[in-house]
Parts: C-alpha cells; structure tokens; sequence
C-alpha cells in the first residue's frame, strides 16, 4: 500500500491529467457490464486471423533452470531471443 505522502501524489497526477479524469460517483453509478451494454460484441466469437508469416511449431524441450532463469532475466520475448540463439548456433543465421 502507497504512504499517506505517496497516495497524496498519486492523487495530484490524476487531478492534473486532463485526459483521464478521474470518474465521478454519478459515473461509477451508470456503469454496466461490457455485457450488458454491447451483447452482440460480447457474444461474438473471436478467430485469430490467417498466419502472416511461417508457423512456428510448438515443442517441449528440457532445459537447465539456470539458463531458462538468464534468458528471462533480459524480460519479456525470451523465447524469440532463445529462437533467435539457437539459429545462430546451428548455423541457419550469421
């Protein structure tokens, strides 16, 4: 939980954010759920589009938690970065 001083700044950045301002009481009333208010985009099915580029193929592969530790280390896009490596080191990419 923030301090007393560091909730009073946080407050302060939201009164100043004229983009976001912060919700009134009457806001929160009216609000729905994203259900209620747009059910036919609720209920329609979602489809992931057609593959841009070569499919990648998932696999299980056992690794040192060592090395899985280092990669992640580095943050998100590891596994790019492993994939990235490893075609180097077979030689598909100088």
């Amino acid at each position: 939980m923030p301090t007393d001083t560091e909730d009073a700044a946080i407050n302060a950045g939201i009164a100043q954010d004229a983009d976001n301002p912060e919700l009134t009481d009457r806001e929160l009333r009216a609000m729905v759920p994203a259900q209620r208010a747009t059910p036919a985009l609720a209920a329609a099915k979602r489809v992931r589009g057609a593959q841009q580029a070569p499919v990648k193929m998932p696999v299980s592969i056992r690794l040192d938690r060592d090395l899985i530790d280092r990669l992640k280390a580095d943050g998100p896009g590891w596994q790019k970065r492993a994939n990235d490596m490893l075609r180097v080191a077979t030689g598909l990419v100088n």
